[in-house]
């Protein structure tokens, strides 16, 4: 699920966690001013302009599919570490296209150089020398790049690394990645990591450009195109991916999201900071194609756990951070308040599938532990071709909001009433808040019962209930038996009568 190395640092008197792709971008939250681009001496220089279009891209990567896959090499102009990286990066230099700035390749990290193109009016020009790109003038290879706003002061979306891109959303802070495509995570086996290894850049306007780009790995080759724009809400790119075989794979991820949970107010035996929360994301979001919308709380696991989650004809998923008050964090550093959600909504129906989530243990915020992606039921098999589109958001709102309730915050300790000895030592007690319009003016006497699958022998207590003081916010509490729970997870969610008020809570029983 990630690539080698991890960077963590200092940047701008503030410590922020890093990792790999995350790294380098994350850094720009700190630099709340960059100088004003200054015109170097040094100019790049491009090739002649040549025809380019989606069609000539989806035949350029149907034509590598049909070559043995070459290992990249590494650039001869890698700098050595995190400080070189930024010496290059931030500072006055020009602007590829009007606004965007590039990262060079670094050993260990982001090691390999990409080839970039500019777009104009249906012709490309590759850029053949990156000088007067990068601060001084120096020589370096581009790695990847981001793309800035119009002030200059900040960035919007990154490409690095592999295949993954990140946005900083509505609040202008980096979180959670995504990735072009995911092959073979969570197997008993090695993961492999496509790469984007040419991209074409066309500006087409303030706070909107569209990018292309070739994948290329052991597997599988792809043509991307990605068309992005910023608003207040948040950021949107519409995805276009068409991919060819090279073998069989085995598991193939399509809109696969990387993110990192460490614990959160429910898990305090996995507490070893001093702030209360530390995570990009505190849940997983479905909204299945019968309609039920699906809420699976994260959690960091004792060992690597994977979920398959039946989603047929899928309407949308994504990883979300729901909790977006400052005092449950208590960061002013990194601020994982901020940081957005991903939501994925395919275009078209992607047909018969599980949405997969996997999350392995971690014990510190400098690894992304957590990764969700679309499974189709139909295997990829070398010669095949296939083709998805779907829309990204990225966003502080909550795109499952509607009128059914949705759990806001949930709770574990010992079963019993509180104050009281436990009722047993092998009994805990869960405790789930549901919060929306269905919920609003119903009282203790209207009839609002918490539907579970857990069988009599595993539930000693449910209770359900209105929180006082707060018109459309219900408390669930259960006293479980996990020993007696046939199933790693159980299921939950408010109703009545035979109306379902709430989505439905997927919550894990082991540690």
């Amino acid at each position: 699920m990630r690539d080698a190395g991890t960077i963590a640092t200092e940047v701008a008197n503030r410590s922020i966690a890093r990792r790999e792709f995350s790294g380098l971008v994350a850094a720009l939250a700190g630099f709340v001013a960059l100088p004003p681009m200054a015109r170097a001496a040094a100019q790049p220089r491009f090739a002649p302009a040549r025809p380019f279009s989606w069609d000539v891209l989806v035949q350029q990567a149907r034509a590598l599919a049909a070559r043995p896959w070459a290992e990249p090499q590494v650039s001869p102009h890698a700098v050595a570490d995190f400080d070189a990286v930024g010496k290059l990066t931030y500072g006055p230099a020009q602007a590829l296209g009007g606004d965007v700035r590039l990262f060079p390749t670094a050993r260990g990290t982001s090691p390999h150089a990409v080839t970039l193109h500019l777009v104009e009016n249906g012709s490309a020009r590759q850029l053949v020398d990156a000088r007067g790109l990068f601060v001084g003038g120096k020589q370096a290879d581009p790695a990847g790049f981001r793309v800035m706003t119009q002030d200059q002061h900040s960035d919007w979306l990154a490409f690095l690394g592999a295949s993954y891109f990140r946005s900083s959303g509505s609040r202008d802070q980096y979180g959670l990645s995504a990735r072009g495509i995911a092959v073979d995570t969570a197997l008993p086996k090695a993961e492999e990591f496509p790469a984007f290894t040419e991209f074409w850049i066309e500006n087409l306007g303030p706070d909107r450009v569209r990018i292309h780009a070739l994948l290329d790995g052991p597997s599988v080759t792809g043509a991307y195109a990605f068309d992005c724009r910023k608003g207040t809400a948040g950021v949107t790119q519409d995805v276009r991916a068409a991919l060819f075989f090279r073998r069989d794979v085995e598991r193939l991820g399509a809109a696969p999201i990387t993110s990192m949970f460490w614990y959160d107010q429910s898990d305090s035996a996995r507490r070893a900071d001093w702030r209360p929360e530390i995570h990009d994301s505190d849940g997983l979001a479905i909204w299945s194609g019968s309609g039920e919308r699906i809420w699976v709380p994260l959690s960091n696991p004792a060992a690597n756990r994977t979920n398959a989650l039946r989603a047929d004809h899928v309407k949308g998923f994504g990883l979300l951070q729901r909790d977006q008050a400052f005092d449950h964090y208590q960061d002013d550093g990194a601020f994982y308040d901020r940081r957005p959600s991903l939501w994925v909504e395919p275009q078209g129906d992607w047909g018969a599938g599980t949405v997969m989530l996997y999350r392995m243990p971690t014990g510190s915020e400098t690894q992304d532990n957590v990764a969700a992606f679309w499974v189709s039921d139909q295997p990829a098999k070398a010669g095949q071709g296939r083709e998805f589109a779907y829309r990204l958001t990225w966003t502080s709102q909550d795109p499952t909001a509607g009128t059914a309730a949705r759990c806001v915050d949930s709770w574990q300790g010992a079963a019993g009433r509180p104050g009281d000895e436990p009722v047993s030592q092998e009994a805990r007690k869960f405790v789930f808040d549901f919060d929306g319009p269905a919920l609003r003016g119903l009282g203790r006497d209207s009839g609002v019962t918490a539907a579970t699958n857990l069988p009599p022998k595993a539930l000693l207590h449910a209770a359900a209930y209105p929180v006082a003081g707060q018109d459309g916010r219900w408390r669930v509490t259960l006293d479980v038996r996990p020993a007696a729970v046939p199933s790693p997870e159980f299921r939950l969610y408010l109703k009545r009568g035979d109306q379902a008020l709430s989505e439905t809570v997927i919550q894990g029983v082991q540690p």
